[in-house]
């Protein structure tokens, strides 16, 4: 079992940090050729997800971080098609006969870890189970490194990973791209959509509101301040400095101010 649940406040970071990540300029053809490649194998995902009822573009990014985008072994541990798993997990797929098909394989693989169990599929509930498969270690002994599973070719993410299960080196930095980031760049292209708990069913996701923080609102101030003669602070909290930094960028107040009603 998982040391670590999915509380609201969890729930409410994976929003934050999703919302304003920031692809590395340095990485950012890197990114985009990761992605272009999930794109190109897209039906082979998709025929994986259907199978277990899991988004394409999980199956997809789980590919590309544990294996590099490799047809050719286990989705479980590398090993090749060609036989069954000779590492932990051995002897997988258990049944059929090798050489395996990967869709096959990868099916098998996904099983063994619960995936098709799991049912939250908004960003925070996909966030939390990939940082999951990629190992708490970072969020429970060095939380000042956001895990490179998730984060790596983004602003957040500089230096220091797990070498092995257990060996920590503060100079070493990841190489494959996180999956976040994958998972980011993929919804900039418009090209996957998240649903489920934590996402908004409908409305805008920008409204007035002092009783409550939003991710979103953090990102937009972030934004503002970027703009000349605005300091608001970046809190998350949509109030009147907020609404009226944004009608100086707009000409309108947010949706929700009474402002806006005087206005109307």
């Amino acid at each position: 079992m998982s040391r670590i649940v999915l509380t609201e406040e969890l729930q409410t970071e994976y929003q934050r940090l999703f919302a304003a990540c920031d692809i590395r300029e340095e990485r950012a053809a890197d990114v985009d050729e990761r992605v272009d490649a999930i794109m190109a194998d897209r039906d082979r995902y998709w025929t994986v997800g259907r199978r277990l009822n899991l988004p394409w573009f999980v199956v997809a990014v789980l590919h590309e971080a544990d294996t590099g985008h490799d047809f050719t072994v286990h989705l479980h541990n590398g090993d090749p098609l060609t036989e069954r798993t000779r590492h932990l997990p051995e002897g997988r797929p258990a049944e059929g006969e090798p050489p395996f098909s990967w869709e096959d394989s990868a099916t098998d693989a996904l099983c063994l870890s619960y995936w098709d169990q799991w049912s939250d599929w908004s960003i925070a509930g996909t966030l939390f189970k990939l940082e999951g498969h990629g190992g708490w270690s970072y969020r429970l002994h060095h939380p000042e490194v956001p895990s490179p599973y998730l984060w790596n070719c983004s602003t957040y993410y500089s230096q220091g990973k797990y070498v092995t299960d257990d060996s920590w080196n503060e100079t070493a930095v990841a190489q494959r791209c996180g999956v976040a980031v994958l998972l980011r760049r993929l919804a900039e292209r418009d090209l996957i959509e998240f649903a489920g708990a934590g996402e908004p069913a409908h409305g805008p996701l920008l409204r007035y509101a002092e009783t409550e923080t939003s991710p979103w609102v953090e990102a937009l101030q972030r934004f503002l301040n970027t703009l000349p003669g605005v300091y608001v602070k970046v809190d998350g909290w949509a109030g009147p400095r907020t609404s009226e930094a944004f009608h100086k960028l707009t000409g309108r107040y947010l949706s929700g101010d009474p402002r806006a009603a005087d206005r109307d």
